[in-house]
C-alpha cells in the first residue's frame, strides 16, 4: 500500500524562518516519528534526497526504485542572495517549487517510500541543510545521479566507525530485494590482513543477521596501491549501479559539497549514498 505525507494542493503550509532561512513543511509538520537511529516510518532508513529545484535540479532516473524501501525527507532548496527576503522568494516562486515537489514525492511514494516533504529558501545552504538532517536523524544522504533498476551496490568500508550506520542503511534498503552488496575494504597502513578480514566478516554476518541474504554479499579486500581510494572505489563502482560510502569529516555539511564524496560523486554516474556520522548523543 502506497504511503505519503503529501498534503492536498491547497492545504497551508507550515513554515519557519529565523534569520538565515525560511523552511516550508509541505506535510503540515510531518506525521512521521523518527528516532535517532536514523530509522523513519516502519524503522525505513531515513535519508535525506536533496535538490536545487529551482535551478533545474530534478528527481533523476532510478531514485524512486533505489529509495523504494526508504523514508526519503525530499529537500528542495534554493540559495537566496544576502538582499533577497526569504519571505519574498516564497511568494514568487513557492507555488512552483511545491508542484515540483509534490510531483516527485508521487513518485517516490508509487515505488513504495515515505516521504517527507521540505522546500528552503536560505540564505546559508550549509547550515540550513545540516539543520534538516540532525532535525530528521537522516541516516544518510544522496548524492543523486541517474540509475537504471539498481542491480549490484558497491558498499566502502574505511573502518570500524560507523559500521552498525552502514549496515542499517544497506539491510534497510536492500533486504528482500534482489539487490546484491559487495563489501570493499582497502587494508590500512598499519592494519593487518587478517584484522581486515575479521572486520569485514563483521560486516557480512551484522548484514545477514539484519535480513540480507548470504549469497547476496561479496566481499573484497586489497590491499593498498599507488591509486589513491577515491580512485579505488570509483573505478569499481563503475561496475554497479551505486555506491554506498561513509563521510569522512566531521561536519556533516561536508555530506555532498564536501570531498570526498563530491569527488566520486563527479566521477562516478550513479547515485552515491553517503552515510552520515553519529550525532553527539547517539549510543548506537
Amino acid at each position: 500500500m502506497t504511503n505519503t505525507n503529501t498534503p492536498a494542493a491547497d492545504a497551508q503550509p507550515e513554515i519557519e524562518r529565523d534569520d538565515r532561512h525560511e523552511v516550508v513543511r509541505l506535510d503540515g509538520g510531518g506525521s512521521t516519528r523518527t528516532d535517532d537511529s536514523g530509522g523513519g516510518q516502519d524503522d525505513r532508513p531515513t535519508i535525506l534526497v536533496p535538490l536545487e529545484v529551482l535551478e533545474g535540479e530534478s528527481l533523476p532516473d532510478g531514485t524512486s526504485e533505489l529509495l523504494a524501501n526508504a523514508h526519503v525527507v525530499l529537500l528542495g532548496y534554493h540559495v537566496l542572495p544576502e538582499q533577497t527576503a526569504t519571505e519574498q522568494a516564497r511568494e514568487q516562486f513557492g507555488a512552483t517549487a511545491r508542484k515540483k515537489l509534490r510531483e516527485f514525492a508521487d513518485r517516490l511514494t508509487t515505488a513504495g517510500a515515505t516521504t517527507d516533504i521540505r522546500l528552503v529558501f536560505t540564505h546559508d545552504e550549509q547550515t540550513t541543510i545540516n539543520r534538516i538532517i540532525y532535525e530528521h536523524d537522516c541516516l544518510a544522504v544522496l548524492v543523486p545521479n541517474s540509475v537504471e533498476t539498481p542491480e549490484s551496490v558497491l558498499v566502502a568500508i574505511r573502518g570500524r566507525v560507523g559500521i552498525s550506520r552502514n549496515t542499517r542503511l544497506v539491510a534497510g534498503l536492500f533486504a528482500g530485494t534482489d539487490v546484491d552488496v559487495t563489501l570493499y575494504h582497502i587494508i590500512g597502513a598499519d592494519e593487518l590482513e587478517d584484522d581486515a578480514e575479521t572486520l569485514m566478516n563483521g560486516v557480512q554476518n551484522e548484514l545477514v543477521e539484519r535480513g540480507m541474504a548470504p549469497d547476496a554479499i561479496d566481499v573484497r579486500i586489497e590491499n593498498p596501491t599507488e591509486q589513491s581510494a577515491i580512485d579505488a572505489i570509483t573505478a569499481l563502482g563503475e561496475t554497479h549501479d551505486a555506491v554506498v560510502m561513509g563521510e569522512t569529516d566531521p561536519s556533516v555539511t561536508t555530506f555532498v559539497f564536501g570531498m570526498p564524496s563530491e569527488q566520486i560523486a563527479e566521477r562516478f554516474l550513479g547515485p552515491v549514498l553517503v552515510v552520515q556520522r553519529e550525532r553527539p548523543d547517539e549510543t548506537a
